[in-house]
């Protein structure tokens, strides 16, 4: 007889202390299942746990189980299936003044955030879920450059920007979507699009994902021809045939304003969007609330949200955890090794 499969674990990190990461998080586990087969373990300060809770109608308070020592799998595996794990490794009774992240917010957020990694690294974590965090309140408090969870954990992780070995993708129901710059300003994206930069992309994404890619044209009607800017001309289409002749199920560069719709009627599984609001804008209005954010190509399994922080809600019961929760769904799905519409194999 064969053994039972090993339950899955995933690892939340708390996000911004300050933001509505605490709240989704309690509310989202709240009315999760406890399942034996799948857990979860929260890496957040008591303190903010513990504000967030007293902002909300029902918080799962009584379910929490404050772990002393920093989580392993038979640990976790020990508790009731109903028990929310939970390991503070910052360990420091504070005042939380929700809407308003400072210097001890930042501080909180990134700690929480490398000890979940952590956990995924060392194999105690199937997976990772990052509740948002914000990027302005970290460079300025904490790491001056940062730009968001996707570049931190791909350089923790010892992974390259450039050459590119991972990427920012986005599952939805019926559209999948991949960035081939993130926070970048429009002008300087657009400044150093490449066929280079595009073809390591492509190659990335097929190499982590597969299927059917279409790349978005950056001019009105990927150019028209010319008529309406060369840019698809010159850089996007010739990447793209260098891109097939590297046996990758390319296509492009197809007109943006048509392409989303096109993808979501299953004509590809994949699209690349050349700079992040071309991607998102579309992947938000289709998607908000459902689509999965996935970090291609990391050593671990990486997702959250594609909300931010929302500062001007937080403590007022009003944030909704069904995003969290339709992300927490999708990642043990992939966890278990439900995969993607297009997906082949490759690390996630």
């Amino acid at each position: 007889m064969s053994a039972p499969p090993r339950p899955s674990l995933v690892a939340i990190s708390q996000g911004d202390p300050a933001g509505i990461g605490p709240e989704i998080v309690l509310k989202a586990l709240a009315v999760a299942p406890g399942r034996a087969e799948e857990r979860y373990v929260v890496l957040a300060e008591r303190a903010a746990l513990e504000a967030a809770a007293a902002t909300l109608a029902a918080p799962p308070t009584g379910r929490l189980v404050y772990l002393a020592a920093a989580p392993t799998r038979a640990a976790v595996a020990a508790l009731p299936p109903d028990a929310i794990a939970v390991f503070d490794p910052v360990a420091q009774r504070r005042r939380i003044e929700l809407g308003r992240s400072g210097p001890a917010d930042a501080h909180g957020a990134l700690a929480c955030l490398d000890a979940a990694l952590e956990l995924a690294l060392a194999g105690e974590a199937d997976a990772l879920v990052t509740a948002p965090v914000s990027k302005a309140s970290i460079a300025r408090h904490r790491l001056p450059g940062f730009v968001g969870h996707t570049d931190y954990l791909a350089e923790r992780c010892g992974l390259e920007r450039y050459g590119r070995d991972y990427l920012m993708a986005f599952l939805a129901p019926d559209l999948q979507v991949a960035l081939l710059t993130v926070h970048l300003p429009l002008r300087r994206a657009l400044a150093e699009l490449s066929q280079e930069q595009i073809v390591d992309a492509l190659a990335c994404l097929d190499r982590h994902a597969g299927g059917r890619i279409a790349v978005a044209g950056v001019d009105p009607h990927a150019g028209e021809e010319g008529l309406l800017g060369d840019d698809d001309q010159r850089i996007v289409t010739p990447a793209v045939e260098r891109a097939r002749e590297l046996g990758i199920d390319a296509h492009g560069a197809e007109s943006a304003d048509s392409l989303f719709a096109r993808a979501r009627r299953d004509e590809f599984d994949w699209v690349l969007a050349l700079y992040h609001d071309q991607g998102l804008i579309a992947v938000k209005t289709a998607c908000f609330g459902t689509a999965t954010n996935w970090t291609l190509g990391l050593p671990v399994l990486r997702t959250s949200v594609d909300h931010g922080t929302a500062f001007a809600i937080a403590g007022r019961d009003l944030a909704d955890a069904g995003p969290l929760a339709a992300v927490l769904a999708t990642t043990q799905g992939l966890a278990a090794g439900r995969l993607p519409r297009g997906r082949r194999g490759g690390s996630g």
